[in-house]
Parts: C-alpha cells; sequence; structure tokens
C-alpha cells in the first residue's frame, strides 16, 4: 500500500475507506494521539461492542496475544479493531519479529490493526530493524509521519481551533501564542483552552496571552539571553530568578541558553560571510522551527563576532562548572551574567 501525508490520511478517516494496518509515528505525539483516536471511533461508530476494541501496551503484550485478537472476527459489526500502543520492534528477538511479519501479511478486512507510537520515539534512519519494519508496514498497510508543524502551520492551527471555541484570534497573536509556548501542540492546545474560557465569545488580546499563558523555559531563556545581549543588569536577573522560582534545572537552562548564543553565532557567521541565513535550515535541524533563525538574524546584529566567541567559551566553562558538582548551580549561573553583561558592554558594535 503506501505512506500517506496528513491531508490524505484526513481523507481516507472521512471516506471510511480503512486499510488492515495503520503504522502511526513521529515527533508529534499529540497529532499520533488524535489521528488514532479518530481511526478508533470510525472505525467502530459511536456504540459498539467491548469484543470489537482490544488494546494493547507494545512494550508488555506478547506478539501472540496481538495475532489472537487482531485474527478474531468481529461481533455483529462490519469491522473489529485492534490498537497497539508504543511497540518496541529493538525489543523483540528473531523469533517474535518472525510472528509479527507473518500477521502483518494475514490481516484479514474484517481487522484495523493501529500500531500507534503515542509516546516512544523511535529512530527510523538509523535502525536497521525499524527500517525493515516500516517497509512490511507500507507494504501491507498505511504508514504516517507525523512530524512537528512548521510556525505558520501552527499559527493557523491556533485560529481555527479559537473560532471553534467561539473565540476570536489574530494569526499575529497566535504567533505570540507560540513563541512564549514552543511548538508542542499538546501544549498549545492547553494553553489556547485556558485563553477561550478567560475570553469567552471575544476576541483574544495580546494583553490575555500575557496575562496567562504559562512561559516555557526556552521562552524565559530566551529573554534572558535578550538582556545579556543588550546589558540589562536587571532583567537579566529578574528571569534567572524567575527560573530557579519555577524550579528548572540550572542544567537545562544552561543548555538552552547555549542553544541561543549558538544560533546567534551562526547567523552571524552566515551574514559575515555574505550568505543568506536560510542556507542554516539546510545545513542544521531547524525543520518546523524557522524562527529560531530569523530571530538569531534579528538579534545577532546587536553583537560583535568577536563577542560571540568569548560567549560561547563562558557558556562552556559554566557547563564545566555545573557538571563537576564543585560549585553551587546557583552561583556559576550567577557568575556567568555577571561576565557575560561585562562583555556585552566591552564590545558593544
Amino acid at each position: 500500500m503506501a505512506q500517506l501525508k496528513e491531508s490524505e490520511l484526513k481523507k481516507q478517516i472521512k471516506e471510511k475507506a480503512f486499510v488492515p494496518l495503520y503504522f502511526l509515528y513521529g515527533e508529534e505525539k499529540y497529532l499520533i494521539s488524535h489521528y488514532t483516536e479518530a481511526i478508533v471511533n470510525k472505525v467502530l461508530g459511536k456504540s459498539y461492542s467491548d469484543f470489537n476494541f482490544q488494546a494493547f501496551d507494545g512494550g508488555k503484550a506478547s506478539i501472540d496475544e496481538i495475532a489472537d485478537a487482531a485474527q478474531a472476527l468481529p461481533l455483529f459489526a462490519e469491522r473489529k479493531c485492534v490498537l497497539v500502543k508504543d511497540l518496541n520492534v529493538e525489543a523483540l528477538n528473531a523469533g517474535e519479529l518472525a510472528k509479527l511479519y507473518q500477521l502483518l501479511e494475514e490481516l484479514s478486512e474484517t481487522t484495523v490493526l493501529i500500531i500507534s507510537q503515542s509516546t516512544l520515539e523511535i529512530d527510523a534512519k538509523r535502525s536497521a530493524k525499524w527500517k525493515k519494519f516500516i517497509a512490511a508496514a507500507e507494504k501491507n498497510g498505511t504508514v504516517v509521519l507525523l512530524e512537528k508543524r512548521g510556525e505558520i502551520a501552527l499559527e493557523k492551527q491556533l485560529v481555527q481551533w479559537a473560532e471553534k471555541r467561539g473565540c476570536g484570534l489574530t494569526q499575529i497573536n497566535a504567533g505570540k501564542i507560540i513563541q512564549l509556548c514552543g511548538d508542542d501542540l499538546l501544549t498549545l492546545s492547553s494553553e489556547l483552552e485556558k485563553l477561550c474560557a478567560y475570553a469567552v465569545g471575544r476576541e483574544i488580546t495580546m494583553d490575555d496571552i500575557d496575562l496567562l499563558v504559562t512561559k516555557n523555559l526556552e521562552t524565559t531563556v530566551f529573554v534572558l539571553g535578550n538582556a545579556l545581549m543588550a546589558g540589562n543588569y536587571d532583567k537579566a536577573y529578574q528571569q534567572l530568578d524567575l527560573l530557579f522560582y519555577q524550579k528548572e534545572e540550572p542544567v537545562a537552562v544552561l543548555a538552552v541558553l547555549s542553544s541561543n548564543y549558538v544560533n546567534l553565532y551562526r547567523a552571524k557567521t552566515a551574514l559575515e560571510s555574505g550568505e543568506k541565513t536560510s542556507v542554516l535550515s539546510k545545513d542544521f535541524d531547524y525543520r518546523g522551527r524557522d524562527f529560531l533563525i530569523r530571530n538569531a538574524e534579528r538579534d545577532c546584529k546587536r553583537a560583535s563576532i568577536s563577542q560571540l566567541r568569548k560567549s560561547l567559551f563562558l557558556l562552556a566553562q559554566a557547563d564545566l562548572a555545573l557538571k563537576s558538582g564543585r560549585s553551587e548551580p546557583r552561583t556559576v549561573l550567577e557568575e556567568l551574567i555577571g561576565k557575560m553583561m561585562l562583555l556585552a558592554r566591552e564590545e558593544k558594535v
């Protein structure tokens, strides 16, 4: 059969043009769960017998148990549905894999088997076992890779969700929510539901967003980085206080801050070499997160290449100090901010 795009899967579900096997995987776990539920509900209808639906934990159930369920006939219905969550082919031995591939070859038209990687991450590019499994799934059913959506697609999704909940939301304000929360659809859905509950029947404003939206680690560290670049002592330490108040792990804070400075350095070197920053999306993994490069292109103009290099050196020193465990984590980060603040004042562009 084939590997489908998300739009093709939607059409298949709407038209009830089901195949015996669905394998859903990828980075966007919200979409995997969403489409898994959509297939189950469409196959079985609103009211169904428990006999016609069986769900298994892929990490605990044996292939024999799954095969017995998939090969059983539906009871007073056209089809039955078998759901396997988080199957790990890497953990299966040769005998179990042989049974699994035999099952995929022998699936009946009266059964829809869904293998849904709703939490388990897989390495489909490097793992020989996963490559073989995906090839077998494509041959005998439908494979759908659900990746992180780009910023524009996420903005449109938030606008649509707001409309369904009876609220207005501009694409600009949708972009603001994404900047604050990140690109995880489950998080965005929760934040939008909170906003719509507050702004009943009206347009969601920037003030609503500033008041209600929970700022994630990346957003707070981004603000901290901007304060460092601008030499804003008070704001930088305010953001650090907020991070400790939120009980963020110091190592994670430093990792995100370092990542931001790497983005700035990449953008700066691209611009100084006469390249467009768009080449960075091709050379590095910014898929679905192109806004990081756009932000870096905008912000790197406030720093010299020398300042960014020295900043990266200071970040590396702080990383070593944190991981050695010899110094108190807060002290390490406070000293880092002080050093980077001095550096920003010494090397203004």
